[in-house]
């Protein structure tokens, strides 16, 4: 039950779907990083978070220490990839991509390049990182593949 809630919840108007209608609502307009980190972390946030708690949720029971590091470290990732995304979208090739670069900017949605510009950027992405990283520490030689996948989400290059 605990696991249909979840998909539920990141699915519906408190995650993917109302961050959608914020992102659409926000395509034109200036608008501050906290609401952009509010819209991702609806949106992205919210199925990576369902993806690291669902296995989570799979396996044993958690303590509430163990459930706040992965819900630390779903949000660092979350926020990571989306970071990444506008950075790859302000820089890398169509081709390299796979989809039509610069089209966030063509189409005057907000992104972190045009709010942070693209040095800022990327050190917030490298900050998320090294939080994503420092949230799952606690679980030690476990945590291998989530650290893995912390360095694929920041280091990937399409």
């Amino acid at each position: 039950i605990a696991m249909v809630r979840l998909l539920a919840q990141v699915s519906g108007s408190a995650g993917m779907c109302g961050g959608q209608a914020i992102d659409l609502d926000s395509v034109g307009l200036q608008i501050p990083i906290e609401a952009l980190e509010w819209m991702h972390r609806l949106k992205t946030g919210a199925l990576l978070r369902a993806s690291v708690l669902l296995g989570a949720l799979s396996g044993k029971t958690l303590s509430l220490v163990e459930t706040n590091s992965l819900e630390a470290y779903s949000k660092a990732i979350g926020l990571a990839f989306q970071v990444v995304d506008d950075i790859l979208d302000a820089t890398a090739d169509s081709a390299t991509l796979g989809k039509t670069a610069g089209k966030d900017a063509a189409d005057n949605k907000p992104t972190y390049v045009s709010i942070l510009g693209l040095p800022e950027s990327q050190a917030l992405a490298q900050k998320l990182r090294n939080d994503a990283h420092a949230a799952v520490a606690p679980f030690g030689v476990k945590a291998r593949r989530l650290h893995e996948l912390a360095d694929l989400i920041v280091q990937r290059k399409a």
